[in-house]
């Protein structure tokens, strides 16, 4: 009788996916986005765009390098990393600004840690904060979109912080693109494309995006208004970074929980800090600060979360 049962270390189940592959499927998903962003805003987004990605690639050859570690620039995360803090950028910014934080997104964010897989922060999201707190004025000037000239305009999330109820911007403006914001953060359109690429293919679930939505939805919804339950929840979903942050940035497989309860636990927790951040905080968006804090909080949310072991 022939023995039909193979013994063999772990892992047991394989799949076709590699980290080069699903790296690259990211940055497939994030060209809808790349390219509605040069539409609304102008080449100077394309540049942008650019300027970020090289400096980031060539930065993580450069460390990788001196270090004498393996060289991994072809496995597409440091192009990831460049794309997506240039989405996080005003599309006016001068081109040493994305140069600078990807420098500084892809050492102190990723290459002082170990190398992708043992960074415990997004390091996109670590470069924007660094130009947030060193450079504001750039990074809080934005230019009107489809007028490629110097003219700015506040983002609907500034309006609303600083009391002007933006309710001449109708949603479908707000879904197409058709207001201030980051390069990558304004067409939801675009992004929800790149979102459905990403679902499709398997590379994210539905617990870390969905849940930060509902959330940062639920609770702007209550307390987003001068009397509660009268908040424009749909305003909140579709101003500012979130569905860039919920579905691009939140899902970062290093630095976000293991199990589908953690996910979710995860996702509950950026959506909580956001909408604290935007309803009562000085600064009108929250997602990127939500993001990173949760990013801490990952290793204790792993802990609690993880899943028990058969026979115990």
């Amino acid at each position: 009788m022939r023995d039909n049962l193979i013994v063999s270390g772990s892992p047991h189940i394989h799949k076709k996916a590699s980290i080069s592959r699903i790296m690259w499927t990211v940055v497939l998903s994030t060209i809808p986005a790349g390219i509605a962003g040069v539409i609304i805003f102008g080449w100077d987004a394309l540049w942008i765009i650019l300027v970020a990605t090289i400096a980031a690639v060539s930065t993580e050859w450069a460390f990788e390098s001196i270090t004498r570690h393996k060289v991994t620039i072809l496995d597409g995360s440091a192009v990831i990393t460049g794309i997506l803090l240039a989405y996080n950028l005003p599309p006016g910014v001068p081109l040493w600004l994305p140069a600078v934080g990807a420098v500084f997104s892809i050492i102190v964010g990723k290459a002082v840690f170990g190398g992708l897989g043992q960074n415990i922060f997004n390091p996109a999201l670590v470069g924007r904060v660094f130009l947030m707190a060193s450079w504001p004025k750039y990074m809080t000037t934005f230019p009107k979109p489809f007028n490629y000239d110097a003219v700015t305009s506040a983002t609907p999330l500034a309006m609303l912080k600083e009391g002007k109820i933006p309710g001449h911007i109708p949603y479908l403006d707000l879904f197409l693109g058709n207001r201030g914001g980051c390069i990558g953060e304004v067409c939801i359109l675009a992004l929800l494309i790149g979102a459905a690429i990403l679902l499709i293919k398997g590379y994210i679930t539905w617990h870390i995006p969905l849940t930060y939505i509902f959330t940062t939805a639920l609770l702007t919804y209550i307390f987003g208004a001068k009397q509660l339950f009268q908040g424009d929840w749909l305003f909140h979903i579709l101003s500012g970074g979130l569905i860039l942050g919920a579905f691009f940035m939140a899902t970062d497989y290093v630095a976000t929980p293991l199990t589908p309860k953690g996910q979710v636990i995860f996702g509950i927790g950026c959506g909580l800090i956001t909408a604290v951040i935007r309803l009562w905080g000085g600064y009108p968006e929250g997602v990127s600060y939500a993001i990173l804090m949760m990013n801490a909080a990952t290793p204790f949310i792993d802990r609690y979360t993880r899943n028990r072991i058969y026979g115990t």
